[in-house]
């Protein structure tokens, strides 16, 4: 199974912001427990590229590990190295599209209109990220797919337990999801973790409601 096969099997990516080398491996793990074996470490977070070589350390296989937030080139090789699988990024920038196909890994650049759609796809991209999804809604995610349904789309951005599966329902196939459901500032004891655990659980039934 391909790496972009196996992120839409997942459906969800927890796009994991300002975690550290203390609390990733327990964060992932906890993710991992509930269901969610695809994360996203935000490489603008200090350290990112040592948690991503940490969780791959750690959970090797088990744990599908991208790079998110990457604005160039350069960090995309960066964090590639370091061992990110596929690289996420808010904006279309085509020479990080470009250094991870080098690297052979699939890059999901930010779009939000048709022509920055169609930019990223023909420049390469495995899939697309329309961010911020909720200033659009569902129903775009839907109308985009009438004409472009060979466009596989993440959406991120104000993506919750509430609203995730009507984006799923109009075409999406994977949901970024942020604070809604990774805090790492909030984690301090066991129990904290154990709560997290529950949390990736609930959103993984959500999510086959909707299948």
């Amino acid at each position: 199974m391909s790496i972009v096969e196996r992120i839409k099997k997942g459906r969800i990516v927890p796009v994991i912001r300002k975690a550290s080398v203390d609390n990733i491996l327990p964060i992932a793990g906890s993710l991992l427990k509930g269901g969610i074996s695809t994360i996203e470490i935000t490489a603008e977070s200090k350290q990112a590229d040592e948690m991503i070589q940490l969780v791959k350390e750690e959970y090797g296989e088990k744990v599908l590990v991208g790079a998110g937030t990457v604005l160039d080139g350069e960090t995309a090789r960066q964090m590639l190295l370091a061992g990110a699988e596929f690289i996420v990024a808010p904006s279309l920038n085509v020479e990080t599209i470009k250094m991870a196909n080098r690297y052979g890994a699939p890059c999901i650049p930010g779009v939000f209109t048709p022509t920055e759609i169609v930019t990223a796809f023909e420049n390469g991209a495995s899939m697309v990220k329309v961010f911020p999804a909720s200033v659009l809604g569902p129903e775009y995610i839907k109308n985009i797919k009438g004409p472009l349904p060979h466009i596989p789309v993440m959406v991120t951005g104000g993506i919750h337990l509430d609203n995730m599966n009507t984006y799923f329902d109009n075409g999406a196939e994977v949901a970024g999801i942020g604070s809604q459901l990774v805090k790492p500032e909030n984690y301090k004891e066991e129990s904290d973790y154990d709560r997290l655990a529950e949390l990736a659980e609930t959103y993984m039934k959500k999510i086959s409601q909707a299948l």
